[in-house]
């Protein structure tokens, strides 16, 4: 199954759109649509179904060693706003994506050709889902919120 272009199109303009540390955009997506090298990803995260899809998008930082004045690397924080506009936008095309965090970095750097300094965060293959996931369970609002401190 080919992805609509035209829908393509509209997903990616959603990453692009997606905030960044100092807006300085440090990534750099990669759309794998070679079988081959699909289902060499798909083996370097242990997860075959990940070949079956049109596309994987290796969402790679370019600068995986920039902290932000907080103390947290802005790589994946950064990747995983892009990524969630990504997937909202595919959503809104009728389309599924899975986050994948599992895999081997050392693997899919060589397999995409992807310089040693940088870090891949995360595959996303992008198409039709395979199936309806049921209802995931979650923690409730009380579990999750506090107001004005921690405890």
């Amino acid at each position: 199954m080919e992805i609509d272009k035209r829908a393509l199109k509209r997903i990616l303009e959603a990453v692009r759109l997606a905030p960044s540390a100092h807006n300085s955009q440090e990534y750099k997506f990669v759309l794998v649509k070679n079988l081959q090298k699909k289902m060499a990803l798909a083996r370097a995260a242990g997860q075959t179904f990940i070949s079956q899809a049109p596309i994987i998008i290796a969402a790679v930082s370019t600068n995986p060693d920039h902290i932000m004045r907080c103390g947290v690397p802005a790589h994946p924080v950064d990747i995983a706003i892009a990524l969630d506009h990504l997937t909202l936008a595919a959503v809104e095309e009728g389309l599924g994506t899975c986050w994948i965090g599992s895999f081997s970095q050392e693997q899919a750097k060589r397999i995409l050709s992807i310089p040693e300094k940088y870090k891949v965060v995360a595959l996303m293959p992008l198409g039709i889902a395979g199936d309806k996931p049921g209802r995931k369970i979650r923690k409730t609002l009380g579990e999750l919120i506090r107001y004005d401190n921690f405890v």
